[in-house]
């Protein structure tokens, strides 16, 4: 018996979560807007799905329509609740869990201090999407990919190093 639309579309956001939740994390610091704006996005993917028409994977297209869905919700004035905590705050440290998933949540909050499409772009690298399937996804060409992922390394590099910095500074 063959699966119905809905059964395949579950079966694929199933299979692809992650990415909303990569997407919310990135963009949104607040639990209660990822929670929202994941929410917008299944609403959005669930929509749009009849008109997925097979010509890219359906990660890249769930990744076009998350992205977008993200980056309207940024731009529709949903403000943060509250300032986000920058390096110039006083804060205490929480003792790491391990030094991976520090540097995993280092560079999650690297990559939130980046332009919009830089963080699209960035991600979508992180995934290993070809530059190809990042043209697709963004709109640019696959020469403006490569360009700019090389700008946005160096610029997570400098944050990087930065956070490091100030982590040594505040444990010392």
């Amino acid at each position: 018996m063959a699966d119905s639309i809905e059964d395949v579309f579950i079966q694929q956001i199933n299979k692809n979560l992650g990415i909303a939740h990569k997407i919310c994390r990135v963009y949104f610091t607040d639990a209660d807007d990822r929670d929202d704006v994941l929410q917008e996005m299944m609403y959005q993917l669930y929509k749009s799905y009849r008109s997925f028409d097979g010509r890219s994977k359906f990660s890249t297209w769930m990744y076009s329509v998350c992205l977008n869905t993200a980056i309207t919700y940024r731009r529709k004035g949903i403000k943060q609740k509250y300032e986000p905590l920058t390096l110039s705050h006083d804060q205490l440290v929480d003792p790491p869990s391990s030094n991976k998933d520090e540097e995993i949540n280092m560079l999650f909050e690297a990559i939130a201090t980046l332009p919009s499409l830089n963080k699209a772009i960035i991600l979508l690298y992180l995934e290993d999407l070809s530059y190809e399937e990042i043209s697709d996804i963004t709109g640019l060409s696959k020469s403006n990919v490569g360009v700019r992922l090389v700008r946005i390394k160096k610029d997570l590099e400098r944050e990087m190093k930065k956070r490091i910095k100030y982590n040594e500074d505040v444990n010392l």
